[in-house]
């Protein structure tokens, strides 16, 4: 601070003589002079507690940014004001030509800017004894303002350096963004001789899946190593090359970016307690995320797994008031007595058991966990309130083929049922949708761990699609579902086209940075209960537009009251269900289903 507060005099001093001498063609009179000594002094005071408040005293002088130059100029602007307002009061002043008052704030904050700005170049310059030859040559696609603070960055901390940016708008190219000189698109780089690179930098945030992919696989073919910048979300958070990531399947898949616009969630949600089951898992986690920031009143996370609660709980605490409850949603009493203590407004029920090929194996407790502990919870958020009940459900109960896609469809039955009835004020909603990527036990980890072991990589069928979205991407329109739903709605997240396994497979083997040649994909036929291609809804069920362009509602196929009459009796025989006698009670009350 010593060192500041002398600079920063000096400056002053000489702002103040410079403006007299300007005024006075350099020759000021005597009695100007001693203007300097009478009242000059206390303006420099004033203008040095000025820069003091506005915190130009705490940062490092060779740290210089427009928001500091905003608070430079803020200050001397107010102690600028107030010196040709005390003109006008002031006796003393009288004789001070208003001029001077105001060529010394300007002549004060161009030095005080051109000072700065000095040691921060001489800071660039000298760096940590690192040199352009010695930096890897980068160039960055995207000359946005993403773009842009990135080369910013890139160029403060040298470890890499920025020469040229690519970019597909005609109006950008020859012009230049931080002294780097913008080029046309990325593809200018199959010319000869263009310039050496020693990476590329993908800064497009919101830059569609296809678009992303054609840049890696030029890459790819100019074996050039490519990396991305995060999500928005992630970048406003923190700095962007720290976060450089490589490129991901999720950036390729073709879907394009969602603005979930959370804060238009703010008054449904603010104040209230919400419970979220399955809590440790990838929905259940991301909601409790989402909705952290969301001001709720309680956030109570429901899991019967005490790493996953743990993590969750551990992850928000200070975000949020967390209520973390190690319960088996299937304990009745358990629930009861969480549900009497700490009552929820909404209730998300994520919790499920999901595995395909598992479940297959034992269907009574896909049974007990999928079907009777959501009518059970159902029930009880009658009982105790709450106002909004949403199931997280799965196109596997589009005509189901498997033991796991049978109870998601009695599951959903169940909701429709408990809407039909009406016995209390809750609003129950369910939101079906695809494969979200990255989730515990889905096939993108699974292709990832056999290709960090050099596969093979084990595929279905070459003819398997598949619907994903992104975990985020999931949760967020459940949270909108919830929002806009009425009682007894059906909605559906848009999922976009499916996706091929084995075009999903060939692009991981690609981005990790091997070839076909070295991970081999074999393909093992579909399992039990697996489908070739997943369906988002039946033919009899229609859709029609909501608020939200990604959220679809059901219409036709409802629940009647005879087969709600048959649903319920059908629930007192699960008790005694056992591995021989699931199957029979599914297809008992699923008319069509087989599963193998």
């Amino acid at each position: 601070m010593g060192v500041l507060l002398v600079i920063y005099s000096v400056i002053f001093v000489m702002a103040t003589w410079l403006a007299y001498g300007l005024r006075f063609d350099f020759v000021v009179p005597l009695a100007h002079q001693t203007e300097i000594g009478r009242v000059w002094i206390w303006i420099w005071v004033f203008k040095l507690i000025a820069l003091a408040v506005a915190g130009q005293f705490s940062s490092l002088l060779s740290f210089f940014s427009l928001p500091d130059l905003r608070r430079l100029g803020v200050a001397l602007g107010v102690v600028s004001a107030g010196v040709l307002g005390a003109w006008y009061v002031l006796e003393v002043m009288k004789g001070m030509p208003r001029v001077v008052i105001l060529l010394d704030g300007i002549l004060s904050f161009l030095g005080l800017s051109m000072c700065r700005l000095g040691f921060r170049l001489i800071r660039e310059s000298s760096g940590n004894g690192t040199s352009e030859s010695a930096g890897r040559r980068v160039g960055i696609v995207g000359a946005g303002e993403v773009g842009a603070a990135l080369a910013r960055e890139l160029q403060t901390k040298e470890t890499m350096v920025p020469v040229i940016f690519f970019d597909d708008s005609g109006t950008k190219k020859g012009t230049q963004v931080h002294g780097i000189p913008v080029t046309g698109s990325v593809e200018v780089l199959r010319e000869e001789a263009v310039l050496e690179l020693d990476e590329v930098i993908i800064a497009m945030p919101s830059a569609p899946g296809q678009r992303v992919r054609e840049v890696v696989a030029l890459m790819d073919e100019l074996g050039i190593r490519c990396r991305t910048v995060p999500a928005m979300s992630q970048i406003a958070l923190g700095e962007i090359v720290t976060n450089l990531r490589p490129v991901e399947i999720g950036d390729v898949l073709g879907r394009e970016q969602v603005n979930l616009e959370l804060d238009r969630l703010h008054d449904f949600f603010a104040g209230k307690t919400v419970m979220v089951t399955g809590a440790g898992g990838s929905i259940g986690s991301e909601l409790c995320r989402q909705l952290a920031g969301l001001k709720l009143g309680r956030l109570v996370l429901v899991d019967r797994s005490e790493f996953g609660l743990f993590e969750i709980e551990s992850e928000l605490k200070g975000s949020v008031e967390v209520f973390p409850a190690l319960v088996d949603v299937q304990d009745e009493p358990a629930m009861d007595d969480l549900l009497e203590h700490h009552p929820p407004a909404i209730v998300f029920h994520a919790a499920a058991l999901k595995h395909v090929t598992m479940m297959e194996r034992q269907p009574a407790v896909a049974i007990r966990n999928n079907v009777l502990a959501t009518h059970q919870l159902a029930a009880q958020s009658e009982k105790h309130g709450v106002g909004h009940f949403i199931l997280i459900s799965t196109d596997k109960a589009v005509n189901p083929t498997s033991v796991m896609g049978a109870t998601k469809l009695i599951a959903e039955q169940l909701i429709q049922g408990h809407a039909l009835e009406k016995k209390g004020a809750t609003r129950f909603i369910t939101v079906r949708f695809g494969n979200v990527l990255g989730s515990s036990g889905s096939v993108v980890p699974i292709f990832q761990r056999q290709i960090e072991q050099d596969g093979p990589v084990t595929v279905t069928d070459p003819k398997a699609t598949r619907f994903f979205m992104s975990i985020p991407e999931a949760a967020g329109l459940v949270l909108h579902s919830a929002a806009m739903g009425e009682n007894g709605d059906r909605v559906i997240l848009d999922m976009g086209e499916p996706v091929s396994i084995v075009k999903l497979a060939e692009e991981m083997i690609r981005l990790s940075g091997k070839t076909r040649e070295e991970v081999a994909i074999d393909f093992i036929g579909l399992a039990p209960g697996e489908k070739l291609h997943e369906l988002l809804h039946t033919g009899e069920e229609k859709l029609t537009d909501t608020a939200h362009s990604k959220i679809k509602r059901i219409e036709g196929a409802a629940l009647t009251d005879g087969e709600w009459d048959r649903l319920r009796d059908g629930l007192r025989e699960i008790s005694e269900l056992n591995r021989e006698t699931a199957p029979s009670w599914l297809k008992t009350l699923i008319p069509g289903f087989d599963s193998d």
